[in-house]
């Protein structure tokens, strides 16, 4: 059957410590199957995802009608539309800008500032583009919830955003005290 009998503890190489066989005797086999291969078969399961008895818990459902849901999906498309008209207005007056300046055109004495008002127009112009294109991004978002079903349910608490705060701005994505900052975690 095997190789010889199983050498005592504490003699021999360390894989023949503690009375085992090599791992590739018959012997090691049996006994690593153990009765009835319960071993093997109780090794296999632990590799196995475990199945959930329970269905995963759902996420919360937006609380309003589809009368109201419609009316902000059309707001927020409304809004979206005008973001991004500003946007394009506000990077083509930022363009223009740019190609109106001539390098060097930097002043800096008293009657110009501290330097040329083209350059800050443009920034300024640059900023407020990089504003409405995040408000399209929030937008975008919401209209996302929407289709999802979780529009009006708070980001990060799961409760519901109160409706007057939708009615004020579309795309919000969590109640006021989160927003605020006083409720984070």
């Amino acid at each position: 059957m095997g190789e010889g009998p199983p050498t005592t503890v504490g003699s021999g190489p360390p894989d023949r410590m503690a009375g085992i066989a090599p791992p590739t005797s018959t012997a090691a086999a049996l006994a690593r199957r153990g009765a009835g291969g319960r071993q093997v078969e109780m090794a296999k399961a632990a590799k196995k995802p475990v199945e959930r008895q329970e269905a995963e818990p759902s996420r919360p459902e937006s609380p309003f009608e589809p009368e109201f849901l419609e009316t902000q999906r059309q707001l927020l498309i409304a809004e979206r539309a005008r973001y991004v008209r500003s946007a394009d207005a506000l990077k083509a007056e930022a363009d223009l800008l740019a190609n109106e300046r001539e390098p060097g055109d930097v002043q800096f004495d008293e009657e110009s500032g501290e330097g040329d008002t083209l350059a800050v127009e443009r920034e300024r112009d640059l900023a407020l583009s990089a504003q409405a294109r995040a408000a399209v991004d929030a937008i975008d978002a919401a209209l996302v919830r929407i289709e999802k079903g979780t529009y009006g349910i708070c980001i990060h608490s799961g409760l519901p955003i109160p409706p007057e705060r939708l009615e004020a701005i579309p795309w919000a994505a969590e109640r006021v005290e989160y927003k605020a900052g006083s409720f984070r975690t």
